[in-house]
């Protein structure tokens, strides 16, 4: 679309005279209506009732020259960039059990909140961990031990809780779920640490096996009408864990992706499934793309890397920088934020609201760099921020009162609807910029022509400014510590 032709959609808008219809109602809030306007804007604000509410439907104008006084967001539409994949989170074996203790109209409630675009924020993405993780109440695997030939490999432990989970979940998305998996760590006996705690590495003699592992798994799942779309190597492979955790090198993972893994999986018919290397923090990223992307024989097994934001854990700023480094180094692979939530669970910080923005200012600059994807961690948690394990007890967007079977909406959860509602698979980032560093913004377009421009204010003051688009604009005020979702 050129310039000219977009400028008169927009004055043909602006006077009426052509709509953009976008959704039906929903009950997030009430007050989310049909658009028959040429602008929605939604709005999340601390210290308010506003939560993905609408607040306001200003409208198109000729720009005048922007000035250097004001606060500016140019939105170009004939630069676009990644195709959107999805949002979601993990349905892990602590998730699934809270679930399970929920009253069945706060099941219901609770599937309709995160997988239903009208009534809730509309995931598009999941993912699950193979056997135990931390989050889980006890170390298992799906094979005794020392079966090497995984003669005795049964998913049944998953069948009571976390499959019957999954399956809801993905109906409520109207089957529009894709399901990918993360092992935390192989079998004991197959680890040089003879524990699937703490580190160790997977034994050389074990490889094929634990390759295997994988495909018995995709299989067990798809038998159980669990569509599964792809997997990552190994949960946080440079980190030793006091939990489930194994160690691989660069070197280590790539030569296991290019004589284990890749090979198995078309060995076994599950060549199509999406694999995705690395699956830890963004300050490593980097490393891990050269030497596994680098490898032709590897390389042409990975579909993506993805990544965590604990790299903060030191103090230091999220690398956003190094995602577009692989971005540009490898634009055939896929970036996909692979897991976040915020740590050191504390029931009086529920509504905590640095928790939010810190998954506002990831997403935004996540997807600016070049990320396709965005999973969460778990979908949902108790009222001690488990259960877990090892008591690594953390947040969730929304946790459930088992002793009372409330739900708990977290402002992390609005802040991530403020995307997953409105941007829909298949989307397309257009460039989008701010004239001043008090506002980070994001921007997609769809298929039909429906634009998403996410604003977030971090800053203890409203902020009013215009927004551009060619030879258009619209003037809008945003709330401090809010974020705002513009739908045109």
């Amino acid at each position: 679309m050129n310039h000219n032709t977009f400028s008169l959609i927009l004055l043909l808008m602006v006077c009426g005279i052509i709509t953009v219809d976008t959704f039906g109602q929903s009950q997030v809030q009430s007050n989310f209506v049909k658009n028959t306007d040429t602008v929605l804007v939604y709005s999340t604000a601390k210290d308010t009732d506003l939560k993905l509410s609408l607040v306001s439907k200003p409208t198109f104008k000729l720009a005048n020259q922007p000035l250097e006084t004001e606060v500016s967001i140019f939105v170009n539409p004939n630069k676009t960039f990644q195709t959107f994949f999805g949002i979601g989170g993990a349905i892990t074996d602590a998730s699934s059990e809270v679930f399970a203790c929920l009253p069945k109209s706060k099941q219901e409630e609770f599937l309709k909140a995160y997988f239903s675009v009208d009534d809730g924020i509309g995931y598009s993405l999941a993912r699950t961990h193979i056997h135990s993780c931390d989050f889980s109440r006890e170390s298992y695997t799906y094979v005794s031990d020392k079966d090497k030939f995984l003669k005795t490999f049964t998913i049944d432990h998953d069948k009571k809780y976390r499959i019957p989970l999954i399956k809801r979940a993905i109906a409520m998305a109207n089957g529009q779920l894709p399901l990918y998996v993360s092992p935390w760590s192989p079998p004991s006996f197959m680890k040089s640490n003879n524990s699937m705690l703490r580190g160790g590495k997977l034994l050389p003699e074990y490889r094929d096996a634990w390759a295997l592992y994988y495909a018995k798994f995709i299989k067990a799942y798809e038998k159980e009408n669990v569509p599964i779309w792809g997997l990552t190597i190994q949960n946080e492979p440079m980190a030793t864990q006091r939990w489930e955790s194994c160690i691989y090198t660069a070197e280590e993972e790539r030569d296991f992706l290019k004589n284990n893994l890749g090979p198995t999986l078309e060995k076994e018919g599950l060549g199509d499934k999406k694999i995705i290397v690395w699956d830890h923090n963004r300050d490593l990223i980097v490393n891990r793309a050269n030497t596994i992307f680098d490898d032709p024989e590897a390389s042409k097994y990975a579909w993506g890397i993805g990544f965590h934001w604990y790299e903060t854990w030191t103090g230091g700023d999220p690398m956003f920088s190094n995602l577009g480094n692989v971005n540009e180094s490898y634009p055939s692979k896929n970036l996909v934020f692979t897991e976040g939530c915020n740590e050191g669970f504390d029931s009086s910080k529920y509504q905590y609201w640095p928790n939010a923005e810190r998954y506002g200012r990831s997403m935004i600059n996540d997807f600016n760099n070049g990320t396709v994807a965005w999973t969460d961690w778990n979908i949902l948690l108790d009222e001690t921020g488990g259960p877990n394990h090892v008591m690594n007890l953390c947040f969730a967007p929304i946790h459930a009162n088992t002793q009372t079977g409330d739900l708990i909406y977290t402002p992390s959860y609005y802040y991530i609807g403020h995307f997953s509602k409105f941007i829909r698979p298949g989307a397309k980032r257009m460039s989008t910029v701010s004239s001043r560093s008090i506002l980070e913004a994001t921007s997609f377009v769809h298929d039909d022509g429906q634009m998403v421009t996410v604003v977030m204010n971090p800053k203890d003051e409203k902020i009013r400014y215009h927004l551009y688009i060619d030879s258009m604009s619209i003037s809008s005020e945003i709330l401090p510590h809010s974020m705002q979702t513009i739908v045109y």
